[in-house]
Formats: C-alpha cells, structure tokens, sequence
C-alpha cells in the first residue's frame, strides 16, 4: 500500500531530454522490478536511486555495528542469510522513511537529467558515476541519523546480559552523547544537512541559479509562450455573450450620452482650436487613469487620449480642467 500511493508520481526531465526518456522513466511505477520481480535490479532512474541510497545507508549502518562491537549479521527481524549483514538491516529500517522523504523531496522538485542514467541490454536502469559520487556525499547525513538507533540496540542488550560490577554502560561513540549531557550540551547532536543538489533549468537541463527554475535562454521562450496563451485567451474571453453584451450596453451608453449632449453648453472659449493646440498636448504627460477616472471611459480609451486622439466635444470641459485650463486665458 506504501508503495501504491508512489506508483503514479510523476518524474521530471528537463524539456531538451524528453525525447531521448523512455515512457516508463517518466513515472516511479512499481517499485518491485519487472527484471528481478523484487527491489534489485531497477527498471527506471527512482528506484535505481532508492536502491543506490538504501545501499548507502546500510554501509552506514554496518559501520555504526561494528563500531559498538555489535556482530552485523546477528539480526532479529531479519532471518541469517550468508552474505547479508542481517542486523544492520534490521537498524537502518527506522531511517528508511528518511531516505524516502529526501528523494520525494528531490524529484518534486527537480528535473532529473537523461545523462545521469544509463539502459543495459536487459533493462536494467543503472547510475553514472557522476550521479553515484554526488549520491554517495549523503552517506555522512545517514550516519548521523542512524546513530541513535545502534547505542540504543546496544544499551538494550548490555543491560539484558551478564556484565562486570565495574561497567555501568557501553560507551557512546557514535553520538557522544555522555560526553554532550556531562558538558550540559543536547543529548545528540544537530541533524546533518542534506546536500546541496544543483538546480538545474526545466527546459535544457542547464545548470541554474537557485532562485530560478529556467536559465535565461529558456524563461525567455517560456515568456513569450505565455504572452501568447494569454493574448489567445483574451481574444477567446472578448468574443465570449457575456463580453459581447457588455460591449453593446457600454456602446449604447455613449451613444445615448452623446445624444443628449447639448453643444450650447460648451464655453465660448473651448473650440477646437483651443483644445487642439492648448488642451491636447498636456494631455500626453498625464497618466491614463487619471484620463479614464475623470471622464468615465475605459483603459484603452484613456491610452489613445493621451495618445493624441481626439474624443467626443462632450469630455472636452472636463479634459481641460484635468490639465488646469478653466477659463478664456
């Protein structure tokens, strides 16, 4: 069931390697292998990764044994297998999720390059070492995490077996952590951080700032992309009944205001003359809202206004108040 719920995430690849992907590297899929019907041999890059860092994390988990003097392959969940360390994969089970959260994290975040991964005859999907090196710079965060579990197995099974008077407890060498409660410090120390993975450009794979998500090149198409859905969907939405109808009522508005426009009631001083010479260029250093607030017009209107065009005498008294003309002078 835990491995259902990832069958249908989604993998990314920058846009410039899709098609040079395989379709069944774009998803996580299943995480048993068609090749091997277990988790060996991978199928496609996620669990090629998850296997690389689950082998990681139990060389991790076999060290920390072997430093407590604990044997790795006298397990208790895992049945003696030769050629398995039984116990240090009973100890790396709690830190399984953990690797699960930092690979989740990675993928939905971050495209994944085509040149990381390599297609063997039979389908086994495997790492390149470039991959494999960066991977590996986790083992040190593994470590640290798996720590607390290997004292505490051993503190477990040294105060349930026959011991010496003298010796009260085995030794803390993973984490320090008498050392840390005798100085008054936390009893373990800071989780290490993961490391930092190279932000890569989701259309050519071009390595990027980590602010960004395209390089330059790219947010520029991507931009223009945009511009051109946007414009589409608005001339799509302009021809839409319910633009149209506003449309007619707003024409309809005008005409009648332009109707009922009495021209004796313009000011002997405003002619055309006047608002062609005095009004008119002023008109060009006020803003556009503040020509569609005063008259009562639209965005658009308002620009070809200040633009030069002309409009109807009716808005002529107001326009010329806006730019401080009132009178004769």
């Amino acid at each position: 069931m835990y491995w259902a719920a990832w069958r249908h995430l989604p993998i990314m690849f920058p846009k410039a390697d899709l098609p040079r992907v395989p379709a069944h590297w774009r998803t996580f899929d299943t995480r048993k292998s068609p090749l091997s019907g277990s988790q060996r041999l991978a199928s496609n890059p996620t669990n090629a990764i998850l296997n690389y860092l689950y082998a990681v994390l139990e060389s991790e988990t076999r060290l920390a044994v072997a430093a407590l003097g604990l044997d790795p392959g006298l397990g208790f969940w895992h049945v003696d297998t030769p050629a398995r360390d039984s116990l240090a994969c009973d100890l790396m089970e709690p830190v399984r999720p953990k690797v699960d959260a930092f690979l989740l994290d990675w993928i939905t975040r971050e495209p994944l390059r085509r040149s990381w991964f390599f297609e063997q005859r039979d389908g086994n999907c495997r790492l390149m070492s470039s991959l494999a090196i960066d991977l590996s710079q986790t083992a040190r965060m593994w470590g640290r995490a798996v720590a607390p579990t290997a004292e505490w197995v051993a503190s477990t099974l040294w105060s349930n077996s026959r011991k010496p008077t003298d010796k009260i407890a085995p030794p803390t060498r993973l984490t320090q952590r008498y050392k840390r409660e005798a100085k008054g410090a936390p009893s373990f120390s800071v989780v290490e951080r993961a490391p930092h993975h190279q932000r890569l450009c989701h259309g050519c794979g071009k390595a990027i700032q980590p602010e960004h998500t395209h390089c330059g090149r790219c947010a520029i198409e991507g931009a223009t992309q945009r511009l051109t859905d946007a414009a589409r969907a608005g001339r799509e939405a302009s021809r839409s009944p319910e633009a149209r109808a506003k449309h007619r009522a707003t024409r309809r508005r005008h005409a009648l205001a332009c109707a009922a426009w009495d021209p004796s009631s313009q000011p002997a001083w405003l002619t055309s003359e006047v608002f062609s010479q005095q009004v008119q260029p002023l008109l060009a250093k006020v803003q556009a809202s503040a020509i569609r607030s005063r008259i009562g017009i639209s965005r658009w209107y308002a620009g070809k206004i200040q633009q030069g065009y002309r409009p109807h005498p009716r808005h002529w008294q107001a326009l010329a108040q806006l730019v401080g003309i009132a009178g004769s002078s």
